[in-house]
Order: structure tokens, then C-alpha cells, then sequence
């Protein structure tokens, strides 16, 4: 079951398949994309598991152990890799919250995020080579951005799985949190990006670079009534 929770702006995904670790099922992945066209329109988008035992624990094998033909299992690589683009192409940012561990698929469900954060004592790791099989959700290509080409290759070619203070020491993590305050912890971060300047500024970071694109978008931010509005604030404090 996929829930989505909407509030002032933010969209939190809840993959909540406990019984499965959170793994990944055909249904899910069709949820998922019901839960994204209902989030259309918010300023950020959050995306993590219940529970904290696994944030998503990659395929369903029980359910995907039925696909046997070549043609099956490239659709289904599709089929998800268009799930975790819609992520990425997110107009607003998009944080994961790692609730827990986080591993194979479930490690290409968290790098398609602008953001990661993770509690503390969660673990991520491209594990799908244990299984002789490779990332196809677009992680691999994912990870090779953030680490580096050696890195990606280091860490999915030998399934390795690291901790959380690992994990941001290259690059994988942006922020870890304590596991007692994690879920306070980021839906504070989370409401502190739902606002139109941090959208505005996802578009001029995955944009084209061009001044033009950054100076368009910063007037329109400047025009609108919350920039007034925030102005006046600041200036009846001042006085």
C-alpha cells in the first residue's frame, strides 16, 4: 500500500508494505504513480517507508520472481525507472527520508530524491549483484553522479552496504539524523522546502544555467505577494 499525505504544500509518499520490508510489487509501483499525479502541484515532495526497519527493500522477489522472459523483465526495469524519473524531474524538491535500510532497488528509489536523509543506524547499499542482477531503475547512473564513475562501480559491483556516517561521508547521505527525533527531524527540513524559492531553485540548478532562466525566475518570485508580504515583516520588525 502506497498512502500520501498532503499538507500546506508538501506531498509525503508513504510506501507502507511492512510485511514486505517495503519491497517494491507491480501494484506498488502503480500506487506510486497514482500518489505522484495526486501530489502534482505541491511544493515538495517527500518519499519514505513505514516503520524503521526498512525504508524500501528493493523488489518484491516473491511477486517478481514470476518474470521470467527477457521482454518481461526489461518492462519492469521501464516501468520503475519511469517511477524514479518522475521523481527526479519533480518540479519541487523532492527529499527521501530513510527511515530504515535502505538496499538495492530500495538505494535506486533514494538517489532518484534531490535530498537524503537518514536516521542514523540505517544502512544503503546496490545490492542487486548479490542476486547476479544489476541496478536498472536508473541508479547506477545516478550513483556515478554522485560518487564518481570508480566510486558507483566500487560500491554496485561488489554489493557493498554502508552506514550512515559512511554514507554521507560520500556523498550518498546529505544529512543524518538521530533515530529518536528523525521523523520530526525531517518534516521540519521537508516544510522548510516547500516554498516557491526553493522550487524556483531546484529549476535553476536542473535547468539550463542560463542567466536568463535564473533572472526570469527571480522576478517572478519578486513580484509575487509573498516577497511583499515577507518585506513588510521585515521592515515593521525594524522599526
Amino acid at each position: 500500500m502506497v498512502e500520501l499525505e498532503l499538507d500546506q504544500g508538501l506531498a509525503v509518499v508513504t510506501i507502507n508494505r511492512p510485511q514486505a520490508r517495503n519491497a517494491i510489487a507491480l501494484s506498488t509501483m502503480d500506487e506510486l504513480d497514482k500518489a505522484l499525479d495526486a501530489a502534482e502541484g505541491s511544493r515538495a515532495l517527500v518519499v519514505t517507508g513505514a516503520g524503521d526497519r526498512a525504508f524500501v527493500s528493493g523488489g518484491d522477489l516473491k511477486e517478481l520472481a514470476a518474470i521470467r522472459t527477457e521482454e518481461e523483465a526489461m518492462a519492469m526495469a521501464l516501468r520503475m525507472r519511469g517511477i524514479c524519473d518522475r521523481l527526479a524531474a519533480f518540479p519541487g524538491p523532492v527529499i527521501a527520508a530513510l527511515n530504515g535500510h535502505a538496499l538495492g532497488g530500495g538505494a535506486e528509489v533514494a538517489l532518484a530524491a534531490d535530498i537524503r536523509v537518514a536516521a542514523d543506524d540505517i544502512r544503503i547499499g546496490f545490492t542487486q549483484v548479490t542476486l547476479a542482477i544489476m541496478p536498472a531503475w536508473g541508479g547506477a547512473e545516478r550513483l556515478a553522479s554522485l560518487v564518481g564513475r570508480g566510486r558507483a562501480l566500487l560500491l554496485a559491483g561488489t554489493g557493498a552496504m554502508v552506514g550512515a556516517v559512511e554514507a554521507e561521508r560520500l556523498g550518498l547521505v546529505d544529512r543524518v539524523l538521530p533515530r529518536a527525533g528523525f521523523e520530526q527531524g525531517w518534516r521540519s527540513l521537508a516544510r522548510s522546502l516547500a516554498t516557491a524559492p526553493a522550487q524556483a531553485i531546484k529549476q535553476v540548478i536542473t535547468g539550463d544555467g542560463s542567466a536568463e532562466q535564473a533572472a526570469r525566475l527571480f522576478a517572478q518570485l519578486w513580484v509575487a505577494d509573498e516577497h511583499w508580504q515577507a518585506v513588510d515583516g521585515v521592515m515593521s520588525r525594524a522599526k
